[in-house]
């Protein structure tokens, strides 16, 4: 069975590829096994741009095939904000949630995007990069303890409930990180085949 580095330290995003890989001939390391890793600076200006420099990172430490992400928030009242720094917002979740909420109150316009992009790295280099979304509206206050981040104010279209209420297996199933991951192994069984050796999924 060949193994590939999600370039994370997050947990939950661990535990969400790894239920995104189920039943793939591959195991899912993160950068939580390899606790040397050194940080890596987030210089990009796009979500694509900080995927690939962190898969890269990856990929060149852990001498082993890596894929990273970048996602975030964007808001269409507060022109797309926070976006590529939506983990920087604030300090931690709760008070990201409470300036988000204070930054839209009062605003009608509540609509807004989960965006996700991945970048694939293999022997040194960044292949290829996918974008995943999903669109809906942040709710007047958080509601469920589920998921992390933005998750209990965001409320995806065509579903009365926050991801942070949602069921775990439907918001994989729906989610920007789900779109993008999707698009992503498409690449790597369709078109990656000749990678076999490096890539067996």
């Amino acid at each position: 069975m060949a193994y590939i580095v999600v370039a994370t330290r997050n947990a939950h995003k661990v535990d969400e590829y790894r239920k995104l890989l189920a039943g793939q001939n591959v195991e899912l390391k993160s950068l939580l096994d390899y606790p040397g890793f050194p940080g890596v600076e987030e210089t990009g200006k796009s979500f694509r741009e900080n995927a690939s420099i962190k898969a890269l990172a990856a990929c060149r430490y852990c001498d082993v095939p890596a894929f990273a992400d970048d996602s975030g928030l964007e808001v269409e009242a507060l022109d797309g904000r926070p976006g590529i720094y939506s983990a920087r917002y604030a300090a931690t979740d709760p008070e990201r949630i409470a300036k988000l909420l204070e930054e839209l109150k009062g605003e009608s316009n509540r609509r807004a995007r989960f965006v996700c992009a991945i970048a694939i790295a293999i022997n040194g280099e960044v292949i290829e990069s996918f974008e995943g979304e999903v669109r809906g509206v942040i709710t007047e206050a958080p509601r469920g303890e589920g998921g992390f981040g933005y998750d209990p104010v965001f409320q995806p279209d065509n579903y009365d409930q926050t991801f942070g209420e949602m069921d775990p297996e439907l918001k994989n199933r729906i989610s920007h990180r789900a779109a993008a991951f999707k698009l992503a192994l498409n690449f790597v069984e369709e078109e990656m085949s000749v990678l076999n050796d490096d890539f067996d999924i």
